[in-house]
């Protein structure tokens, strides 16, 4: 059976690996106690300890450097059109004058 993938607000991710760092809670007790697997608490956990807090910014939000990331690549994809029309252009251009 396929279900739906369940989505973690950035506060309960952060809630959860608090609870096991700060008040020194079993993984896998709070596993238990939040309905989630084990795994995921682990990986929260190494994320939060190599990013902080920026580690998961929750579903549709961006870091700023991935944001920019976003945009410049839109940049270039509107660029790359805009070069392959010019492209055409000039070489149309240069049949009509021969």
């Amino acid at each position: 059976m396929s279900g739906k993938r369940k989505v973690y607000t950035a506060e309960f991710k952060l809630s959860a690996v608090k609870m096991i760092t700060e008040q020194k809670l079993a993984v896998a007790e709070v596993a238990r106690r939040l309905g989630v697997t084990e795994n995921r608490l682990h990986d929260g956990k190494k994320a939060i300890a190599k990013k902080g807090s920026d580690a998961s910014p929750g579903s549709g939000h961006l870091t700023p450097q991935e944001e920019e990331i976003r945009k410049l690549r839109a940049e270039v994809k509107r660029l790359e059109m805009e070069r392959d029309i010019l492209k055409k252009a000039t070489a149309f251009f240069a049949t009509q004058m021969t």
